[in-house]
């Protein structure tokens, strides 16, 4: 289903300088999910692109697509991989995904620069467990660098730039003391930071599961959680669609916001399934699949955790002054 905007272009254009980059359950007593009346009568479905990232945060919709979740809704989905939002919220902008996952910081981003894009639906939310979380900075164990203070001056690796994680980096170094300003960010894929820390071209990464647990399995020391860290019940990412979507076809975006928000209570009801699913799109080894940390799936768009990311982002110079947060979230979602 495409649904193409006449400012196609000039949306991309900003998006290039600015926007770098991610209730009950529809189940039986069993945890499968129950037949549901809402899918159309006569059994046709739409067709909908979604863009995703290759990590442990987007599981629940691949488990939703799995499971027949969104079939139940109506829709039939194709879940296309990118790096993060600096692909994603261009392709959705444009018409050319209808939805997409990315990291609340660049939809600030893409918000500060007038980009008519709405949140629909909850993503992955922090562990709030520093020790355990889904998201760590790791260093070789003879680095030197020891804590979130540490980072000042060193080369860390986030997977696009301006987004939450180096965000949050930079506010956990400032709480600790250190000069945010002073970290020389580096943009690398998830896939391939832990060659490029082997390799010494940088000296700390930023990884999420499964990446963050391959660090650990190589013996690399997690120093700073800053997900869990800086921000209470911190809501990492969100599922988004432009404006224009919403104006067009609000049932397709209601049918998609309840196809996430069962998908997102299903996997939290059954992380050995958040595991066993991450073979399909990401490449962990099978091996390794207990040691993955989960993140919280919640089923409702986190606020307060919106407005202090909100915050965090004017702070540290990615937008211009912090919005009210209602009016970046579609009313169906808040």
């Amino acid at each position: 289903m495409k649904h193409l905007s006449r400012g196609a272009f000039a949306l991309c254009a900003v998006l290039a300088l600015s926007a770098c980059g991610s209730g009950s359950p529809s189940g039986d007593a069993d945890g499968e999910p129950a037949e549901d009346d809402s899918a159309p009568a006569d059994g046709e479905l739409t067709e909908v692109e979604v863009g995703v990232i290759p990590i442990v945060d987007v599981a629940p919709i691949y488990l939703g697509q799995q499971e027949g979740i969104f079939e139940e809704h109506g829709i039939d989905l194709t879940l296309t991989l990118a790096q993060g939002g600096a692909a994603i919220i261009p392709a959705v902008s444009s018409g050319d995904m209808d939805f997409g996952f990315s990291n609340v910081t660049s939809l600030l981003i893409a918000a500060d620069n007038g980009l008519p894009l709405q949140t629909v639906a909850a993503g992955p939310q922090t562990t709030g467990d520093s020790e355990n979380d889904f998201g760590a900075v790791l260093v070789k164990p003879d680095s030197g660098i020891e804590s979130a203070e540490d980072l000042e001056g060193q080369r860390v690796a986030v997977n696009t730039l301006n987004n939450i994680s180096d965000s949050m980096i930079s506010q956990g170094v400032l709480e600790a003391g250190g000069d945010p300003a002073a970290v020389d960010f580096v943009e690398v894929g998830f896939p391939d930071m832990l060659a490029q820390l082997e390799a010494d071209n940088v000296d700390a990464i930023f990884a999420v599961d499964p990446f963050a647990s391959m660090a650990d399995d190589e013996g690399w020391d997690r120093i700073f959680a800053p997900y869990a860290d800086v921000v209470d019940e911190l809501g990492v990412a969100t599922y988004f669609t432009s404006q224009q979507l919403i104006d067009e076809d609000p049932e397709l975006v209601e049918s998609f916001h309840t196809a996430v928000g069962e998908s997102q209570v299903y996997a939290g009801e059954n992380p050995e399934a958040v595991r066993d699913v991450l073979l399909e799109y990401t490449s962990i080894d099978e091996s390794m699949l207990e040691e993955i940390s989960i993140p919280a799936f919640p089923e409702d768009v986190n606020l307060d955790s919106l407005g202090e990311v909100a915050e965090i982002s004017e702070r540290h110079g990615l937008i211009g002054e912090v919005p009210n947060v209602d009016d970046l979230v579609w009313e169906g979602a808040r």
